[in-house]
C-alpha cells in the first residue's frame, strides 16, 4: 500500500527544512553585536608640568578598550565635537567587503567634519589576539587611540597557556605642543617636525619625567601566575625597544595573528605592531619596571631619546611605594642586530599553505626624497629644499574633492589614476651612494589596480635617499606573510633562495630593515581601495604611500557592499 504525506505534513516539514537552513546559514549563534558610541572632543590634561588641551574620544586618554569575539560585529557611531576633521581606523581588522569601515580620510571616505557625524560598521571573522583603532586624520592620533582586543570564540581557548590576567599596555608618544600644529609647520616650512617630549605607557610617561611619578602606570600581579601582556605600539613617529626588568616574555601572538612561541628578554616594535607576551611572575616579590624607548636607525637624525616606564608590581600586601623597581636593561638606540634578531624570530604558529602561483610580482623602493622650494619661500629641509618620501618615486598625493573609493565606486575621473608603477622608473644602487639626480620624486595620486584572486608578491626595497631607516609599512584591509628580509639590494638570483614557504609570519605591518628589504606575499581576495603606507606618521605626510585598488570578483560575496548612507560627504 502507498503511504501518502497530507498538505499540511509537507508544509510543516518545509518549515521546519527552513528554519534548519536558515540556522545553518546565519552567522554563529553565539555572535554579537556591540555598540559603542565614540565622542571626539577636546579635553584637558596634565602632563610634564603642564596643563594641556588634547583631543580624545570619550574624554579618555587613551581611549576606551573595545572587547569582541572572533565573529562579532561591531557599530561604533562617531560624533566629532572637536575642531579638527577626523576619521577613525580599525588598524588590522580585514574589512571583508567593509572596505567604507576602514577609515583613512580621503582613501575610503572624507572626513567627519566638526560637528558631523559617521557610524562605522564591520563584522570580525577569523581574527582573534591584539589590534587597536587609531584617527586617520592628519596628527590626531597622536592622542586618539586605544586598543581592540579580539577573544576567540565562545568556548574556544588560546592555543597557549591560558592566562590568569590580561594587560593592554599600548606605547604612546607626547608632544607638549598641539600635535596638529607640529606638523602644519612643519608642512608649511618643508622641515622635519619637531621631535616629541615624552613617550607614555597607556597614556602616563612615567618616573623619568618631571611632574610624572605620581602618575606612572602600575601593573599589579600575583605572584606565581601568568600574565598575558597585550603590547601595542601607538607611537607617532619611533619605533620601540621594550624590556620588562626580571622577567623573560614569550611571544604568543603578533598583530592579532599566532606565533610559534618563543622566550626573548626584549621586544621591538614598530608604529602600528602589536605583540602578545606571556610573564610569568615567578621572581621575588617586589616592583619591576616595564620600560621603553626608541630604536631610532636613521643616521644623524634626531629623535626623542627618553624612556618611559610603568611599573609590575607584585601583589602581595608585602611591598611599600617606597622600594625603587628594579630597571631592566634595554638595547641602546642604533642597536639594528637585536632589532633584526627580534624580527627573525617569528613563525606561524603552524605549517601554512602559501599562496601560488604568484600572478603579480611587484618591486617597491620605499625611502625619503628632496623638493625644490616653491618660489619666492624660505625652506627648512637640507640646502633649503623641502623634505619629501615616495614609492617607486611616487610621493602620494591625498585628493582633496573625494576619497578615492567614492571616486572609484561612482566613477568620477580626475581623482586619481590607475597608473601605479610595478617596479621603479630606474634601476639603481638602492643602498648605495645614490645620485642626487634621483632624489626628487614626481607628486602623484595612482593606485595600483589588481584583479580579485590575484595573488601579490612584494619586494620592498629600502633606499639610502637622504638617509636609511627602517621603515614599518602597513597594509590596509589584508594580512600578509612575510617570506624573508633582509640587508642590501634585493636579488631575486640568489634571494628567493631564503623564502619560508612552510610557516612564514602573518603581518599587518613589517618592518622594512634599514638599507634592506623584506619580501611580502598576498591574495587580493577583498575588493575596494586599501592604503600601503609607512607607519611613521612623519613618512606618511611626506607621501610615503600607494593604494591598491581590488576590483570586484564574481557574485555579490565578492563584491564591495554599497556605501552607507551617512557616509560623510566632501
Amino acid at each position: 500500500m502507498e503511504a501518502h504525506m497530507s498538505t499540511s505534513s509537507q508544509s510543516s516539514l518545509l518549515y521546519c527544512f527552513l528554519i534548519a537552513l536558515s540556522l545553518l546559514l546565519l552567522p554563529s549563534s553565539n555572535a554579537e553585536v556591540h555598540y559603542h558610541d565614540f565622542i571626539v572632543q577636546e579635553t584637558s590634561v596634565n602632563k610634564l608640568c603642564k596643563t594641556h588641551n588634547i583631543i580624545t574620544v570619550n574624554g579618555q586618554f587613551p581611549g576606551p578598550t573595545i572587547e569582541i569575539r572572533n565573529g562579532d560585529t561591531l557599530v561604533v557611531s562617531v560624533v566629532n565635537r572637536a575642531q579638527y576633521n577626523v576619521t577613525i581606523h580599525w588598524h588590522g581588522i580585514r574589512q571583508m567587503r567593509t572596505a567604507w569601515a576602514d577609515g583613512p580620510e580621503f582613501v575610503t571616505q572624507c572626513p567627519i567634519r566638526p560637528g558631523g557625524h559617521y557610524t562605522y560598521r564591520f563584522t570580525v571573522q577569523g581574527q582573534e589576539g591584539t589590534l587597536w583603532w587609531h584617527a586617520h586624520s592628519s596628527w590626531l592620533r597622536a592622542t586618539v587611540y586605544g586598543a581592540l582586543i579580539i577573544h576567540p570564540k565562545e568556548g574556544n581557548n588560546y592555543p597557549f597557556a591560558q592566562p590568569n590576567r590580561e594587560f593592554p599596555v599600548i606605547l604612546g608618544e607626547w608632544w607638549n605642543q598641539d600635535p596638529i600644529a607640529v606638523v602644519r609647520q612643519a608642512t608649511l616650512t618643508g622641515a622635519a617636525p619637531n621631535i616629541s617630549d615624552a613617550f607614555t605607557i597607556n597614556g602616563e610617561p612615567g618616573d623619568l619625567y618631571n611632574c610624572s611619578s605620581q602618575s606612572t602606570t602600575n601593573f599589579p600581579v600575583k605572584p606565581n601566575q601568568i600574565n598575558l601582556f597585550r603590547f601595542i605600539n601607538a607611537a607617532l613617529n619611533d619605533e620601540l625597544f621594550v624590556s620588562i626588568a626580571g622577567h623573560s616574555m614569550t611571544v604568543v601572538s603578533a598583530d592579532a595573528s599566532y606565533t610559534k612561541p618563543f622566550t626573548t628578554s626584549v621586544l621591538m616594535l614598530g608604529p602600528g605592531q602589536t605583540t602578545d607576551v606571556l610573564v610569568t611572575t615567578d621572581q621575588p616579590s617586589s616592583r619591576y619596571y616595564i620600560a621603553a624607548r626608541a630604536y631610532a636607525s636613521a643616521q644623524g637624525v634626531a629623535f626623542d631619546n627618553t624612556t618611559t616606564t610603568a611599573i609590575l608590581e607584585y601583589d602581595c600586601g608585602c611591598l611599600s611605594n617606597s622600594i625603587k623597581p628594579v630597571f631592566p636593561p634595554l638595547p641602546a638606540f642604533n642597536d639594528t642586530a637585536t632589532a633584526t634578531a627580534f624580527s627573525r624570530k617569528f613563525f606561524s604558529a603552524s605549517p601554512v599553505k602559501i599562496p601560488s602561483p604568484v600572478t603579480e610580482n611587484l618591486f617597491f623602493t620605499v625611502g625619503l626624497g628632496l623638493l625644490p622650494c616653491q618660489p619666492g619661500r624660505t625652506c627648512g629641509g637640507p640646502n633649503g629644499t623641502r623634505f619629501s618620501a615616495s614609492i617607486n618615486n611616487v610621493s602620494f598625493v591625498l585628493p582633496q574633492s573625494y576619497s578615492i573609493l567614492q571616486a572609484h565606486h561612482l566613477d568620477v575621473t580626475g581623482v586619481f589614476s590607475a597608473d601605479f608603477p610595478p617596479s621603479p622608473p630606474i634601476q639603481f644602487d638602492y643602498t648605495g651612494n645614490v645620485s642626487r639626480a634621483l632624489w626628487q620624486p614626481v607628486r602623484a595620486t595612482k593606485v595600483y589596480r589588481l584583479k580579485y584572486g590575484s595573488v601579490v608578491e612584494v619586494v620592498l626595497q629600502g633606499t639610502s635617499i637622504v638617509t636609511a631607516e627602517n621603515h614599518p609599512i602597513h597594509l590596509h584591509g589584508y594580512d600578509f606573510y612575510i617570506l624573508a628580509e633582509g640587508f642590501g639590494n634585493f636579488n631575486r638570483a640568489t634571494d628567493t633562495a631564503k623564502f619560508n614557504l612552510v610557516n612564514p609570519p602573518l603581518r599587518n605591518t613589517v618592518g622594512v630593515p634599514v638599507n634592506g628589504w623584506a619580501v611580502i606575499r598576498f591574495v587580493a581576495d577583498n575588493p575596494g581601495v586599501w592604503l600601503l603606507h609607512c607607519h611613521l606618521d612623519v613618512h606618511i605626510t611626506w607621501g610615503l604611500a600607494m593604494a591598491f585598488l581590488v576590483d570586484n570578483g564574481v557574485g555579490e560575496l565578492e563584491a564591495l557592499e554599497p556605501p552607507p548612507a551617512d557616509l560623510p560627504p566632501c
